[in-house]
């Protein structure tokens, strides 16, 4: 039997009307992996005997009790996971030596809830380590191939992710995105995947990058699919104070669904996105994206958000501020790497930093620190948190016109490995078009439009409002269409 590229309705027809099982399902999917994991590297942990449980249970629950089953949507379906969740018995290394052999004690809420629902985990992806990057390039685990080119990058920070989806190694993947971590591999792989409203998803569980911008979503091969995790994955939580069920848009929602069109649907393109520089491919993908929504009766509108160009020193102020202080915990006294000096405490936890910590985690824990420093945060942090308030307010103006805005993912199709490397501030700003949304705080979802002249994916986003997850899925349901 043919199981490549099944979607979640896909492979749940199959288990459901009793052509294939669970077991079998999640043994295609290991095999897969096994086969093509040593030249993608889009695993860091693959977790064999775990999935073949899972997936053993799920038959069972099928066979003996078919009410209970009506409450799992995704009973017996495989997934993978970014390693920055935690998962009771598996390791998380967060791509990072310092956690090399850290083991979890427990389950993150994301975890536990897709458990609930009988997914089927396959195994842990590959990630730059901390969240600190966008490319894989950074993972202390060896860089993750594009699927697509293994000359390219995956993306990052969630490329393991997106490979494993755009690879068919799994159904569907859970990643997290603090500035585009989700939505630029997404784009680079050719798949679909979501950055959440903040607030939509619980983070408890996940390894903090900075913590008023991280979020957590699903990557998938449809926009079908990225509803169905979501529904699952969201709602409130005791372990996370920030998580609100909310929703928004919901007239546009229902007009979307009776009218299977974009008609009345406003669409804005700020002219702050069409930058010097970007790739004419990328903009011959907004031109094709542009068409479709006009043939499908929607409008775009051009609209103007000037903060936009302050988006990137904003966000890496306060990302770096964030992630030097969360850590700040790693210092192999209570859990992951330590190094015995023999000269006491201090010098212990030095070199355990010193040596567990990346290139690339050191300048973000230093400029971070410098940021928050005295006689700087006036000058640095605070400044930036009032730029942050001051795009919420010109998000909120653009919103009371329009339902969405449209946006490229990255300034080009996937760069080439090793490429951006040794120049820490071109790296930067590949999050041009995507940190804005974490800043805001709004839920942005990453679609494939068309292919590159060298045939690589190209991916743009769209933008709503807080809450507007639904509409977005819909909007994209109706463009794939």
């Amino acid at each position: 039997m043919d199981f490549s590229n099944l979607t979640i309705n896909q492979a749940k027809e199959l288990l459901d009307s009793g052509k294939t099982t669970s077991v079998e399902l999640t043994k295609y999917y290991l095999e897969k992996i096994n086969k093509e994991n040593p030249e993608l590297n889009a695993f860091i942990t693959i977790t064999a005997d775990v999935a073949l449980e899972q997936a053993k249970k799920a038959d069972d629950l099928r066979q003996t009790e078919s009410d209970k089953t009506k409450f799992m949507p995704l009973l017996g379906i495989p997934y993978a996971v970014k390693d920055s969740f935690n998962i009771t018995g598996i390791k998380t290394t967060a791509g990072s030596k310092m956690l090399e052999n850290f083991v979890s004690p427990y389950n993150a809420t994301v975890i536990q809830r897709l458990e609930d629902a009988g997914a089927v985990l396959l195994g842990k992806t590959n990630m730059d380590a901390w969240g600190h990057g966008s490319s894989t390039e950074n993972s202390d685990f060896g860089v993750t191939k594009n699927p697509t080119d293994h000359s390219k990058v995956a993306g990052g920070s969630s490329g393991g992710s997106a490979a494993a989806v755009a690879a068919d190694m799994c159904v569907f993947a859970i990643g997290e995105d603090t500035g585009g971590s989700i939505r630029q591999p997404a784009g680079f792989c050719g798949v679909y995947g979501l950055k959440v409203t903040y607030g939509k998803v619980s983070r408890y569980g996940c390894v903090a990058y900075a913590s008023s911008l991280d979020t957590i979503g699903p990557m998938a091969k449809n926009a079908e699919d990225i509803g169905i995790i979501l529904d699952v994955i969201k709602g409130s939580d005791n372990h996370d104070a920030t998580v609100q069920e909310l929703e928004s848009r919901k007239e546009v929602v229902e007009n979307i669904s009776q009218e299977k069109n974009l008609s009345k649907i406003r669409f804005a393109l700020p002219q702050e996105y069409v930058i010097e520089g970007m790739d004419p491919e990328v903009t011959k993908a907004m031109d094709v994206l542009k068409e479709k929504i006009t043939q499908l009766g929607g409008v775009v509108s051009s609209e103007s958000i000037p903060s936009t160009k302050y988006a990137i020193p904003t966000y890496y102020i306060i990302a770096m501020a964030e992630t030097s202080t969360n850590l700040a915990r790693y210092d192999g006294i209570r859990y992951g790497k330590h190094v015995e000096t023999g000269k006491g405490w201090i010098e212990d936890v030095l070199q355990t930093r010193t040596q567990g910590f990346s290139p690339e985690a050191k300048r973000r824990i230093m400029l971070g620190s410098y940021v928050l420093s005295a006689g700087y945060a006036d000058a640095y942090y605070k400044k930036a948190q009032k730029v942050r308030t001051k795009l919420i307010s010109e998000f909120d103006k653009v919103f009371q016109d329009f339902d969405v805005i449209i946006s490229p993912i990255s300034p080009s199709p996937a760069f080439s490995i090793g490429e951006n490397t040794s120049d820490p501030v071109k790296m930067y700003l590949e999050d041009v078009y995507t940190v804005t949304a974490n800043l805001v705080g709004v839920p942005s979802l990453a679609i494939p439009v068309t292919k590159s002249s060298s045939g690589l994916p190209i991916g743009l986003q769209l933008i709503g409002p807080k809450w507007s997850e639904d509409m977005l899925t819909e909007i994209a349901r109706v463009l794939e269409s």
